[in-house]
């Protein structure tokens, strides 16, 4: 019996037996090829400037181990720059499970901001409380101080080159910060009590900062536009501090001059994973989120006004036609069938993308922009349930290269599996040359099982755009046991990387064994950590 396999030059792949012709959608053949044949597409569009390469070309590369050290291939080193439970001011201290990493400059020479996401707690860790007890007030409010986000000074060493932590600096946004909602009022209120779920992220031309709130229903739980409750809370907390669903899943934009934050209603409700921006010539700008739940979408979202993402209009991605679907209330009769108004329809976005079509899609997480073609690259990390495990990288290019188009084309830029040497990329990162970084998420619980066996511990992968070895992902880092790497960011000289070790020693059960005992070694919990890598492997890459 044979089957003859035909992929088109752009978009569908066709299998014909005798006569029987069967059409697969591009997306789902990738898939099958990442996740079972383990073979690589890259750059598969007809304009693609990467070509084809064999992940068996002979290129340096740290060999998957399962150890518990945070293992670098040869010319790279690390220092450890904060670690949970560290002194950053008065009365405050570096927060759990650090994420998310951007920099900006202060003003001074060899000084920056550096702002850190802590996107989850661990109780165990935090608050000493194990699954099935009953917690305190105390231990709920010591779980609070521990999420949200660091903002801290950090400034560089003539001698070493290294950057180190200013001294009092830092300033923690948490739980129980107080933070306005920009332009508007959800659930009746100007404010919101808290900030959690703090992923990814991104910064502005105006120099702030931007924490996403991504998976929030563990600490109140979610409803629908109907009031029915979806998720329910299971971190105690509603026990003692009763607040709103609808006041979490937002943008926050944090002022690093001032220390001033607020939440943004207008790039809509969901989790999000980024909120990278784009600016535009007039000084508005173009913000790209993802919404990192498998089926669910890419949005986009246009300021109206210049320096400011407090208006404008939100945008979801129609990936089948290559369009964006405006969620603008008075432009989509659909939408005014089912919600009473435009802030409705932003807060329970998920509801008003389906409504109108949007793409389902593979968990997207990490959104970045190429900094010289300005296309769209999205990091889908997977999606179990349609059998996707190794997920992939998406590429977007707006029409005539104009982020305000309506229009877009998207192709499968990377796909994983045991073939291409990585699986599950999440953080997503271009240097000044173009070339693109990447970390990997498989889930904890997988790590060293089957289908995820060959790659070890979670990494970060190096990935050229151009030359002989262009497509090709190099691991370059991985990580302690339980832990994923997130957070790229490059110093602000150009010549290291900060990197988040987060939650090494996950799948701990008891405090007096830990399965990581990263990075302070003999006996220590382990504790998630900034670290700065150097090296003379790096400086090449870079440079």
């Amino acid at each position: 019996m044979l089957i003859v396999l035909k992929l088109s030059a752009y978009n569908c792949l066709e299998a014909t037996e005798g006569e029987l012709v069967i059409t697969f959608n591009r997306r789902d053949f990738v898939t099958f090829l990442g996740g079972v044949i383990g073979h690589s597409l890259v750059g598969c569009t007809r304009d693609s400037s990467v070509k084809s390469a064999n992940y068996s070309e002979k290129l340096p590369q740290l060999e998957s181990n399962n150890l518990d050290k945070l293992s670098m291939l040869e010319g790279l080193n690390y220092e450890v720059l904060l670690e949970w439970g560290q002194p950053i001011g008065k009365d405050i201290e570096f927060g759990f499970n650090n994420d998310y990493l951007a920099v900006l400059p202060t003003g001074k020479t060899d000084e920056s901001w550096l702002w850190i996401n802590h996107e989850y707690t661990n109780p165990l860790f935090v608050s000493g409380a194990k699954r099935g007890d009953t917690k305190t007030k105390d231990q709920i409010e010591t779980e609070m101080k521990s999420v949200g986000g660091s903002l801290v000074k950090i400034k560089r060493n003539l001698k070493t080159n290294r950057w180190m932590f200013v001294p009092g600096s830092g300033r923690r946004f948490d739980a129980k910060s107080e933070i306005p909602f920009a332009k508007g009022m959800v659930k009746n209120s100007k404010t919101a009590i808290g900030t959690m779920g703090n992923c990814a992220g991104g910064y502005t031309p105006w120099r702030t900062f931007l924490t996403c709130e991504e998976n929030i229903d563990g600490y109140y739980g979610d409803v629908n536009s109907k009031g029915k409750q979806i998720d329910k809370p299971f971190l105690q907390w509603e026990n003692f501090y009763q607040y709103p669903p609808e006041h979490y899943g937002w943008v926050v934009e944090i002022n690093p001059s001032n220390g001033k934050a607020k939440k943004h209603i207008a790039l809509g409700r969901f989790a999000h994973e980024s909120c990278t921006v784009h600016p535009l010539k007039d000084g508005r700008v173009v913000a790209y989120s993802g919404d990192d739940k498998a089926d669910e979408h890419l949005y986009r979202f246009v300021s109206s006004k210049p320096n400011s993402l407090d208006e404008g209009e939100l945008f979801v991605a129609d990936i089948k036609k290559g369009k964006w679907l405006s969620l603008d209330y008075e432009k989509q009769a659909k939408l005014q069938k089912n919600f009473k108004d435009q802030i409705e329809v932003l807060t329970f976005c998920r509801e008003a993308a389906k409504i109108l079509g949007a793409t389902p899609l593979d968990r997207p997480e990490d959104i970045e922009i190429h900094p010289k073609t300005g296309d769209v690259y999205v990091a889908l990390t997977n999606n179990v349930e349609r059998m996707n495990f190794h997920g992939s990288i998406m590429k977007l290019i707006p029409e005539n290269g104009d982020h305000e188009s309506e229009n877009f084309s998207a192709s499968d830029f990377l796909v994983g599996g045991d073939g291409v040497g990585f699986s599950c990329p999440d953080n997503l990162a271009f240097d000044a040359k173009g070339n693109l970084w990447f970390t990997t998420d498989i889930s904890g619980k997988l790590i060293g099982k089957p289908p995820y066996t060959s790659f070890g511990n979670n990494g970060l992968y190096y990935v050229a755009l151009s030359g002989e070895n262009a497509g090709i992902a190099r691991k370059l880092i991985q990580g302690p046991i339980d832990s994923e790497l997130t957070g790229i960011c490059f110093t602000p000289d150009g010549t290291g990387l900060f990197l988040s070790v987060q939650h090494p020693g996950e799948l701990t059960k008891d405090l007096d064994k830990p399965t990581s005992h990263w990075p302070r070694g003999g006996s220590e919990m382990p504790r998630p950590s900034v670290v700065e890598v150097r090296g003379p492997l790096l400086e090449k890459l870079l440079s």
